[in-house]
C-alpha cells in the first residue's frame, strides 16, 4: 500500500481496515497458506493480512514489507518477532526463493509498476510456490467505497475515481500476473460482509482523508462535501449501513 496514499495507520484501520480485516483470511485460504510455510506479505500497511499469518504460522515465519515508514513501525509494534521491513514491492529485500508464498493484499493497484512487483514477488518464491493478491472490484461497483464513488460521479461526472487502477477490473489481474511469469494462474473472487451501526459510522472515516476517496473528499469545499454527505445518505435505508465487498484475486506458481 502506498504510504503516500494514507494519513497513518490509526486512521487507515478506521476507513479500510474494517474490511482489509475480514479479507485477510479469505486471502489466506484462497494461497493455500498452512503450517510449515515461510510467507511475506507485500504492502502489508498497519498489518491487516501479516496479523493473519502470524496466527496461523508464528511470528518467525512471516515477513512483511511496506513504503510506508508509519505503517512499518505499526506492524512492527503490533506483530513483535514478525520481521517487517521497509520497502517498495519494485525492490523487495530478500533473496531469491526465501519463501514458500508472497502474497500482496489491497496494493497491487498502488504499486508504482505493477508488473514490476509482481515480478518482484514471483522472484523471492521458491520455484512452485504460490504467488497471490487481491484487488477490490473498483472498475465494476464492488468494492467497499462503491456507493461513495457513485454519489461522487452523480456530483462531479469528470471526477477521477479509483476505477482504472491496477488490477480493479475483472481479468487483469491474471494478466498481470501471466506477463509477470507465473505459471497456472488462476483467478477468483473474494468477499466480505460488514454490518455499520449507522450512516454517521459509515461516513466518517472518510473525513479523516485515507486514499483516493478520502483525499478527494477532503479537497472538496465544505458546500460540495456536504452535498456528496447527503447524497451517500441518501442510497442507504434508515438504521444499519451493510456493505458487501468484493475483491479480484489471483494466484499462480513461482
Amino acid at each position: 500500500m502506498a504510504g503516500s496514499m494514507f494519513t497513518g495507520p490509526e486512521a487507515y484501520d478506521r476507513f479500510m481496515g474494517r474490511y482489509s480485516v475480514p479479507l485477510a483470511p479469505e486471502l489466506a485460504d484462497f494461497a493455500g497458506v498452512a503450517a510449515g510455510q515461510r510467507v511475506l506479505d507485500v504492502g502489508c500497511g498497519p498489518g491487516a493480512l501479516t496479523a493473519e499469518l502470524v496466527d496461523r504460522l508464528g511470528a518467525a515465519a512471516v515477513s512483511a514489507v511496506d513504503p510506508s515508514e508509519p505503517f512499518v513501525a505499526a506492524a512492527r509494534s503490533r506483530l513483535p518477532g514478525a520481521d517487517v521491513r521497509l520497502g517498495a514491492a519494485e525492490q523487495l529485500p530478500f533473496a531469491d526463493g526465501e519463501f514458500d508464498a508472497a502474497l500482496a493484499q489491497l496494493a497491487v493497484h498502488f504499486m508504482a509498476d505493477p508488473l514490476v512487483g509482481l515480478t518482484e514477488l514471483a522472484r523471492v518464491t521458491r520455484s512452485g510456490g504460490v504467488v497471490a493478491a487481491c484487488v477490490w472490484d473498483h472498475a465494476h461497483g464492488g468494492g467497499p467505497l462503491a456507493a461513495f464513488w457513485e454519489a461522487a460521479r452523480e456530483l462531479d461526472p469528470g471526477v477521477e475515481d479509483e476505477s482504472q487502477l491496477a488490477g480493479t477490473r475483472q481479468g487483469h489481474l491474471a494478466e498481470l500476473f501471466e506477463a509477470a511469469g507465473l505459471q497456472d494462474v488462476e483467478e477468483s473472487t473474494l468477499t466480505v460482509h460488514v454490518a455499520h451501526p449507522s450512516f454517521d459510522e459509515w461516513w466518517e472515516p472518510f473525513t479523516l482523508g485515507v486514499g483516493p476517496a478520502g483525499s478527494y473528499l477532503s479537497s472538496l469545499p465544505a458546500q460540495q462535501s456536504g452535498r456528496l454527505r447527503e447524497r451517500c445518505a441518501g442510497m442507504f435505508p434508515a438504521g444499519e449501513v451493510h456493505i458487501s465487498a468484493r475483491a479480484w484475486a489471483a494466484r499462480g506458481l513461482s
